[in-house]
């Protein structure tokens, strides 16, 4: 194991987790015993869902997310497969439906009524088949709606689209057959427009697909990958899997160089499955581990050293599965950057983990609620499939707000051509011009700037703003670089309003001295 550094300058290095009371826990939750490698449940703002036993079948829980407390042993459940429901996936674009896939080769839309369940679910609202052997992956595309990808143990990735009216489908748009064994692991890029596979022959692929084309693999001896993971806004790939020594090991990788990976670290010697999650809003990285109770959380940079150790969550209580609840449901006031749902099956209980930055103030924290991604899609299933891409709509987590464009308009050049034409007017308008107040090296400094502007056409000057070229330093794209520039802009117009404060009191000075002279003067 590598060593970390004790202290590092991070907004986030006081990151700590905090399990829910016993209150606000789910109990007497009949958890799943398969020993299948996947979550077993899935969150959104409204209902947790969650993998349970049943007898004759497959079946899970669907409990509204403010059920808190004892469960019912006779709730009802969701139960049309005929073998062990593998994997659950909620909807991004609609909070009310799920689908699930089994050990029968299916895979089942299901709607979950708003009002509280009163009997079993049997009749899906779609069926998809086409896989010939059990379906143990599905994953929904990140921005086009109604597009679901679906992984099986016929070593085949299938591309659906549920924008028909048919409710049982069994023709995918496309399959993906560029594997020679059981894919373990999808991951999208941000705009979903490439796909990210870890198979168990241990190679990474990165896939169109669209064209169902593998454009990299990485076939790395020395790790033997489990889970791969996109970090979209950094373009790498994270790995979680283990060495050759079988220790467990997380590994980064380049995304247009997989041949080696960027870095690799070593764990520990337990069995159980790493779990990675991304926080592209914070790039924080988290590694649950499967079988113990410890969540290992790291910050994500785009340059040397990549992967920056934060802290520990750990617990005596070993998880079996976890559930992730999407930014839009998290608690913004208590100053919760994520929330995990922990599936405890030893005791039948489900324990919510709250991530929480450590700030004394009560008001909306902007720095760590940059825009995230919102409950609408970017794009129509038949778009995606034409060939369209698009970011994913963003929306503000401060109370009140509602969604934008995926694509924000920070900053308008008009606005920058107002403060460029409002600071000028104050520089000429003024009784006393601002170079007497400027150091001879600013002096110089703008003279040559209005050189510069003099020999350019008006359309060209337009471009100028508060000392930047906007062709060589483009409006920003990121919320970082947004911020960088507010406090920039910000410091630009103190320093303006001190040298106007500045130039008042030697007015009022120099005004004071003509009046003692006018008075003497007058007395001779």
């Amino acid at each position: 194991m590598s060593w970390h550094p004790q202290y590092r300058s991070s907004k986030f290095r006081h990151v700590y987790g905090k399990a829910a009371s016993k209150e606000k826990c789910y109990n007497c939750v009949p958890i799943t015993r398969n020993v299948h490698d996947n979550q077993f449940c899935a969150v959104n703002p409204h209902f947790i869902a969650v993998v349970t036993e049943c007898v004759g079948g497959g079946a899970f829980l669907v409990i509204p997310i403010q059920q808190t407390g004892k469960l019912d042993p006779h709730y009802p459940k969701i139960c049309g497969h005929k073998g062990n429901v593998l994997d659950i996936k909620w909807n991004p674009f609609n909070d009310f439906v799920i689908a699930s896939c089994s050990e029968d080769a299916t895979v089942k839309i299901w709607d979950i009524p708003k009002h509280l369940l009163t009997k079993n679910i049997t009749n899906p609202k779609k069926e998809l088949l086409g896989h010939a052997r059990k379906v143990d992956l599905i994953e929904w595309h990140p921005t086009a709606n109604n597009i679901l990808f679906s992984s099986g143990y016929d070593y085949k990735i299938m591309i659906w689209n549920l924008d028909t009216k048919e409710a049982v489908i069994s023709n995918p748009v496309k399959i993906l057959d560029a594997h020679k064994d059981v894919v373990l692991s999808m991951s999208f890029n941000t705009d979903g427009s490439l796909l990210a596979t870890a198979c168990r022959d241990r190679k990474i692929r990165l896939i169109d697909p669209r064209a169902g084309t593998v454009l990299q693999v990485a076939s790395y001896k020395s790790h033997r990958v489990n889970k791969v993971l996109f970090l979209g806004n950094v373009k790498k790939l994270f790995s979680t899997g283990t060495s050759r020594w079988n220790n467990r090991q997380i590994a980064l990788w380049d995304q247009n160089d997989l041949s080696v990976p960027l870095l690799e670290e070593d764990l520990d010697g337990s069995s159980g499955l790493l779990f990675p999650f991304y926080d592209s809003d914070t790039c924080m990285l988290y590694v649950v581990g499967k079988g113990d109770g410890n969540i290992r959380y790291y910050e994500i940079s785009p340059e040397k050293p990549y992967l920056s150790y934060l802290m520990e969550y750990r617990s005596h209580l070993p998880q079996k599965g976890i559930g992730m609840m999407p930014k839009r449901g998290l608690e913004v006031s208590a100053c919760e950057i994520f929330r995990f749902y922990k599936l405890i099956p030893t005791k039948s209980l489900i324990e919510p983990i709250s991530m929480i930055v450590p700030r004394r103030s009560e008001s909306y924290q902007e720095d760590i609620y940059p825009l995230t991604t919102g409950a609408q899609p970017a794009l129509t299933a038949q778009e995606w499939l034409n060939g369209f891409n698009k970011g994913p709509l963003l929306v503000s987590l401060r109370p009140g707000s509602g969604a934008v464009n995926s694509l924000p308009q920070f900053l308008e050049q008009e606005s920058l051509i107002k403060t460029t034409n409002l600071s000028q007017h104050r520089g000429q308008g003024g009784r006393m011009p601002l170079e007497d107040m400027q150091k001879p090296s600013e002096i110089e400094d703008s003279r040559k700037q209005l050189k510069v502007e003099e020999k350019l056409p008006k359309n060209e000057q337009m471009c100028l703003s508060n000392g930047f070229d906007i062709s060589e330093c483009p409006p920003p794209k990121t919320e970082n670089e947004l911020l960088q520039m507010f406090y920039r802009q910000q410091e630009e117009i103190r320093k303006l309003r001190e040298l106007v404060n500045q130039r008042d009191v030697q007015i009022k000075q120099l005004e004071l001295e003509l009046r003692n002279l006018c008075m003497d003067t007058g007395s001779y």
